[in-house]
């Protein structure tokens, strides 16, 4: 792949991040129960969405304005060192050129593409998050090949957790190129939990696996230094 990690792209995901008032969400005293929804209201500003994450919710839009807010009971995370590349993806991966925070809002917007089966990223959203990014809390990695974005994967980072949201690809292997880039960008930065929210076959394919709503708060105390 004609891609290495270098200071900068590192660097990416390491810079100190501006700092915010609290929210006035207090996100850590939703009570969690048997539904993968366990909140719905609030808003979309960069205090709200980052006190969720740090508390193991993310956001989706809801019929008409309001914001749901998920915390799986059964949580899909990406082992750092569980990446599974076969050796044909290997192979596939010096097609492409990687690039780290070049056009975060267009990525976003490819994965919101109303063409796409269950697509729910709304100009709301586009908005939010590209504030995060600019702030330094939200990044993207992004595939090119001739020039061309066909594929790239988006998050937010809250201390060593890298919440993945969403992914596209328009050439085949793309969004997986993109992952395998992640991941090496996540173990250089020192991020020790990389959620992707639910499994899906595809993420299942690259390493993904399913583990308990507790372990995962767990798991996610420790990515925050809160135990």
């Amino acid at each position: 792949m004609p891609w290495v990690l270098t200071p900068d792209n590192i660097g990416a995901f390491t810079r100190p991040q501006i700092e915010f008032p609290e929210s006035q969400f207090d996100f850590d005293t939703v009570p969690m129960g048997d539904d993968d929804l366990v909140a719905i209201g609030a808003d979309l500003e960069p205090s709200t969405l980052i006190h969720a994450y740090a508390n193991g919710l993310f956001p989706m839009p809801m019929n008409g304005k309001k914001i749901g807010w998920w915390c799986p009971v059964t949580r899909g995370i990406i082992p750092l060192n569980g990446l599974s590349v076969s050796r044909s993806l290997q192979k596939h991966l010096k097609r492409f050129t990687i690039r780290v925070d070049t056009c975060f809002a267009q990525v976003m917007k490819a994965c919101g593409d109303p063409s796409r089966p269950h697509g729910w990223i709304n100009l709301e959203f586009i908005r939010a998050y590209s504030y995060l990014h600019a702030m330094g809390w939200a990044h993207s990695v992004e595939v090119f090949r001739d020039d061309q974005l066909v594929g790239g994967v988006y998050g937010v980072r809250v201390g060593k957790l890298f919440a993945g949201e969403s992914m596209f690809h328009t050439q085949t292997d793309a969004s997986k190129a993109a992952l395998v880039a992640l991941v090496a960008l996540l173990e250089a930065a020192g991020i020790t939990l990389f959620d992707v929210q639910w499994t899906t076959p595809h993420l299942a394919s690259l390493g993904a696996v399913d583990i308990p709503r507790e372990e995962y708060l767990a798991l996610l105390a420790q990515a925050q230094n809160r135990n």
